[in-house]
Order: C-alpha cells, then structure tokens, then sequence
C-alpha cells in the first residue's frame, strides 16, 4: 500500500479550553514548520458536567464542523476527557482524518514507580471512564493506582493562565487524595491526567506533602504528532500567525495576549455559533 499524500492542511489542536497549549508548547519544538490551528470548546467547558452521551453527540457534531471548515491534516485532541470518551466514535464518524488522543500515562507511570503506589489526578470525567481503568487492568496491575477526580483544578489552571495568580490552599486541597501512605510505602507518582495540569505543576510540587515524580504526557503527545505530520503534512509557506478560535464570544485581552504568545491570533468567527 502506498504512503497518503501530504496535506497542505493545518494542524488541527482541540481543548475543552487552554489546556491544550500545554500540548501546543513542545509541538512548537517539534514541528515548528507546520501551520496550526487551535480550537477551545470554551462554551462547554468544564467537560465534567457533561452527560457522556451528549457530550460525545456534541464532540462528533463540532469535529464534523472542524474537519470541513479547515481539511486538516492531523488533529491532536489535547484533552484528556474528550480523548477517552469519543476518539473511538470520531475515526468511526470521520474514517479518512487522522486524529491523536490524550490518555493517562499510566503504563509509565507503573514502569517507573518504585514504591507501587501510584495517583492519577485527572477530571472527574476521565476517572469515571472505563478506558482509563482499562488502562490501569492493562498496564498497572501490579500496582495500587488511585484515581482523584478533581472537581477544580481545570478551573483553577484556567484562572492562573489568564490571571497570572491562583489560590495555593486551593491546588493543595485539590492534590492532597492523591497522597497515600501504606506502611512504609509512600506515593511516588501523580499523572496529570489533564492538559490543563502541568500550568500547575510548580504549585503543586510547592504544596504537595512529600515530593513525587509528575507525569505530564504534553511531550509525548507531540511526538506522536511529530511521527504522524512527517507522513502526512507538508509545512506551510512563510505567512502570518497561526489561527485560534473558541465556541463562545471572542476571549478578553489578557487571552489575546496569552495565545500571541504562543504564536496564535484569535479569530473573529464563532466555530461553535450553533452551541451558544
């Protein structure tokens, strides 16, 4: 069989919010030839609160709306929640688009830990997904993995990128399930099941009880991007600033600033007008 052709098309990153340009920063590294386009699904975010199944009806919808507006390339789903929930049902509904997901790091979360004790902090939506537990029967058997669904830590790690300051009692309170000792044994592993997490990380490496070792799996992702653009995107020519859109209103200044600073210029259009 023959190699696909190389698209000129984008590459497409997708967030329920600004988590994704966790993602979006070590993609930079990687492929900073490649033009992109990054899309906030602001209007619904928190994903948590969502229904499973109407949420994954509004995901299929939206990346139906994604795909034809912009013939991406790829598309690099930065969002923990969505990635369980839908990337199944997305290559189902969209067989001929590309797509990478975001899945907890538990099997080299279970590689590396010494005490076998290990946290994975993510959205209440991730822990309650059966793909993540069936990552933990698959690769952490041999290990007690507890899973901390925060109910604020997205929201948290919103404000502090688009504030600059966030509550530490707060991240503490947030981190502090995910802490366990047995006997002699102390956690020694914490996944950051979210990309809106590691935005947060020096503050809970500051008001955590013990250190740990936080798995972040934002490089990991962009090298799967990397592998995956080789073979199927062409870099763009020399132009202007990659594009950024979100499914509610235009953002306030002090986001317009955050996205130029990693090199993208909002858009006027509403993508998700049909949701809000």
């Amino acid at each position: 069989m023959s190699a696909p052709a190389a698209s000129s098309g984008p590459i497409l990153f997708f967030d329920s919010g600004i988590g994704g340009l966790s993602v979006v920063k070590e993609a930079r590294i990687l492929l900073p030839e490649h033009a992109y386009v990054y899309v906030a699904d602001d209007a619904a975010f928190p994903y948590g609160a969502w229904e499973e199944e109407a949420l994954r009806a509004r995901l299929i919808e939206l990346f139906g709306r994604l795909i034809s507006r912009f013939s991406p390339a790829l598309i690099v789903i930065a969002c923990n929640t969505a990635s369980t929930l839908a990337i199944s049902d997305l290559r189902a509904a969209y067989p001929g688009q590309h797509f990478v997901g975001t899945v907890p790091a538990i099997k080299p979360a279970a590689e590396r830990t010494r005490s076998g004790l290990v946290s994975v902090l993510a959205t209440p939506g991730t822990v309650r997904r059966q793909y993540t537990r069936d990552l933990i029967a698959q690769y952490a058997a041999k290990c007690h993995v507890r899973l901390v669904g925060s109910e604020n830590l997205a929201r948290l790690a919103e404000q502090y990128m688009r504030e600059g300051f966030v509550d530490e009692e707060a991240v503490r309170a947030e981190i502090a399930p995910c802490f366990l000792e047995h006997g002699e044994r102390r956690t020694d592993i914490v996944v950051l099941a979210c990309t809106h997490y590691p935005f947060l990380v020096n503050r809970m490496r500051k008001t955590a009880p013990w250190p740990v070792d936080w798995i972040d799996t934002s490089e990991a992702i962009a090298r799967r991007a990397l592998t995956l653009a080789q073979e199927l995107s062409r870099p763009r020519p020399a132009e202007g600033p990659d594009i950024a859109l979100f499914t509610s209103r235009r953002p306030a200044a002090n986001l317009l600033r955050l996205f130029a600073g990693f090199g993208f210029r909002v858009a006027e259009e509403n993508i998700g007008q049909s949701y809000t």
